[in-house]
């Protein structure tokens, strides 16, 4: 994971992005979207992920995102692989309050350090994201970043179906979860 913003070499930038530039040049849940095998889509709020995501974590994440300059911001590229963590609905309200808890006294700009430290605690609640090796990320990241913009850009009304099993495996962990 230390090596991870360095084999990946995407940039995060702050807000919704139509397609990825050639450095990446996108939010970190467009970029966790790529990585997680989904084609690319712009995603201008946590509801916009696809069902395998945690909406509270997700949140989070956008809101660091973009209240940081672009040197912090580059800090969170380790996270992009962890957020496909969605959990049953107890364990994502479990989830919110802790990121409540920790950012409370921050109704707005909540202080980058304090905002890592709630996600690093609302992404140890729960199931965990399955772990993609870096190869395989960077090459999703790559294609990505290579497609022109009118193949990048799917119908926002649909998820996009992945490039991998990941999403059929973990939407079947879900499922079984929701219903046990």
């Amino acid at each position: 994971m230390d090596t991870f913003d360095h084999v990946l070499n995407w940039k995060l930038k702050a807000g919704s992005h139509l397609f990825p530039s050639p450095d990446g040049g996108t939010c970190i849940n467009e970029a966790a979207l790529v990585a997680a095998g989904f084609d690319y889509r712009p995603i201008r709020s946590a509801v916009d992920m696809p069902e395998c995501f945690s909406r509270p974590i997700c949140h989070l994440a956008m809101v660091l995102n973009d209240q940081v300059g672009d040197n912090s911001r580059q800090r969170l590229l380790p996270y992009v692989m962890r957020l496909a963590c969605a959990d049953t609905a107890e364990i994502e309200q479990e989830r919110a309050e802790h990121i409540q808890r920790h950012t409370r006294g921050y109704p707005y700009d909540i202080p980058f350090e304090v905002g890592l430290k709630a996600l690093d605690g609302a992404l140890a609640i729960g199931r965990q994201a399955d772990p993609l090796g870096p190869d395989e990320v960077k090459t999703r990241m790559d294609e990505a970043r290579t497609r022109p913009p009118t193949a990048a850009v799917v119908s926002e009304s649909a998820p996009s179906a992945p490039h991998s099993s990941f999403f059929s495996k973990l939407k079947s962990w879900v499922t079984v979860k929701e219903t046990a």
